[in-house]
């Protein structure tokens, strides 16, 4: 007979390990399936995020960082360095270690809370409460469980061009580009999203010329407009190469090289690449659930359709993170993980879709919550805004940080905040003040009264939010 559990979870990635050990926490009986291997064939839990995506591209750009404020930034500190000298292999072992200490204490924390592991592929075999879940394992045979509920957090996977598939030498996904072995001289990028923003700017410090295509005119088109803007300058005076608006004519791989022929507005035009990144977002990964046969649905873009609970279309299934609607941020889907299993425990919860932070690692950090100015023109609501550069800011120029600035919208009425955007030094910690903000329905002049510390950075959002009354003191 096979082992029955309370709650099965199909993938270890940051929304289903995180949904494994709150089922846990809550006394339930769970297993954790996942078929993430290394190139090695070990097991690896995680998925994307702690192997190949949030945490490795993190690591690589603080060192990258690194590198180049010793070139650019130190001098004017009166610290000159000589015989600066680039270890790649070094930085990528360090990139290694990281992932691997961090993965290893999934596994520590699936034990301690008395989480099953299965490393296998799982795939939903019929029944339904319980529900039968096969998982296939290397090198044995096929085993079956149940499970009462099963939540589905297969994650994503990169989108691919259908005219020119990744060869993993000179045409790479999201996966080899943080893997090169030597920094390419010239270096393509399909897509100018927040993956291929964060890749180029890795290589680019390095000694990389960055060139990144995008098909559309609109710069971030998620981001704010004027934030956009404002990176567009910031980003293009480092040294990253534009070209927007791109119809391809023709990509060709060589043993020597990639070239790739394009139209743009002022013509076509033909360059070369030592490497190309196909950086074009990513898809569901729904390949191997069984979803058809048991009558799983999906929508139109191969998400698993799910209710605002993450329910999906069969009774105590649910799905969560990177394979339903909504954002693919892994805080997203480790927030959905832990409603769902309070749900299963009889509780009540949500996830409040509309003060998720969003973040992009360039230098300057572009960060934001809640609504851009421009979709607030388009649904006619009344607001007043205010904002700070941090070019006004004592511990901005300190840090010799000073590109960007702080951006808050209100309500013209209620003076509630609708939304926050920042570029510039740390956005990435400086926005969480603003989703506390807006979660307790705060007001610009809630922020405006609350006494920030000097010099900090966070006195940039506390003035941009003056400024939302016109009363902004240093600018």
């Amino acid at each position: 007979m096979p082992e029955t559990f309370d709650v099965a979870v199909i993938g270890a990635g940051p929304a289903g390990y995180v949904a494994a050990i709150r089922c846990a926490q809550l006394g339930l009986h769970v297993v954790c399936i996942d078929d993430w291997k290394d190139d090695a064939g070990k097991p690896r839990l995680g998925g994307t995020c702690l192997n190949v995506g949030c945490i490795p591209s993190k690591v690589l750009l603080e060192s990258s960082e690194n590198y180049e404020r010793i070139q650019q930034n130190f001098p004017a500190h009166g610290i000159t360095v000589q015989g600066l000298h680039l270890d790649i292999a070094t930085m990528l072992a360090r990139k290694e270690k990281i992932s691997n200490t961090l993965t290893d204490g999934i596994a520590v924390l699936l034990r301690k809370n008395k989480v099953t592991l299965i490393h296998g592929r799982a795939a939903l075999a019929g029944g339904g409460a319980p529900w039968m879940v096969a998982v296939v394992r290397d090198g044995a045979d096929a085993q079956e469980i149940e499970a009462v509920h099963v939540i589905v957090a297969t994650g994503s996977i990169p989108r691919q061009l259908p005219q020119i598939p990744v060869d993993h030498d000179r045409v790479v996904d999201n996966v080899g580009a943080l893997n090169f072995k030597e920094v390419p001289k010239r270096l393509g990028i399909i897509g100018a999203g927040v993956i291929g923003m964060e890749l180029g700017s890795v290589w680019r410090r390095l000694g990389s010329n960055v060139t990144l295509f995008q098909a559309h005119d609109t710069f971030l088109p998620s981001v704010d407009e004027q934030i956009a803007a404002n990176a567009l300058r910031i980003f293009s005076r480092q040294g990253l190469t534009f070209k927007r608006g791109v119809k391809f004519v023709s990509i060709k791989v060589s043993k020597k090289n990639v070239a790739i022929e394009f139209e743009d507005k002022d013509g076509i035009s033909t360059q070369q690449f030592d490497k190309l990144i196909i950086a074009i977002g990513r898809v569901p990964n729904t390949a191997g659930l069984n979803a058809g046969k048991v009558g799983l649905k999906l929508d139109g873009n191969g998400y698993i359709d799910v209710d605002a609970h993450c329910r999906t279309s069969l009774p105590n299934i649910y799905a969560i993170g990177d394979v339903v609607r909504g954002p693919m941020l892994a805080h997203k889907g480790s927030e959905e993980g832990v409603a769902v299993a309070e749900l299963i425990a009889g509780q009540a919860s949500h996830v409040n879709y509309e003060t998720i932070p969003w973040v992009i690692y360039t230098s300057p950090e572009i960060a934001w919550v809640g609504q851009t100015e421009q979709a607030l023109k388009v649904a006619g609501v009344d607001y007043r805004k205010g904002t700070f550069p941090f070019s006004a800011n004592g511990r901005a120029h300190a840090l010799q940080e000073t590109a960007g600035m702080v951006k808050v919208l209100a309500d013209a009425k209620t003076d509630r905040i609708l939304g926050v955007h920042i570029i510039g030094p740390f956005a990435s910690e400086l926005i969480q003040e603003a989703v506390v903000a807006m979660e307790f329905s705060a007001s610009s002049e809630d922020i405006a009264r609350i006494v920030h510390a000097h010099p900090s950075l966070s006195e940039s959002f506390h003035e941009a939010a003056l400024g939302v009354s016109n009363r902004a003191i240093h600018i």
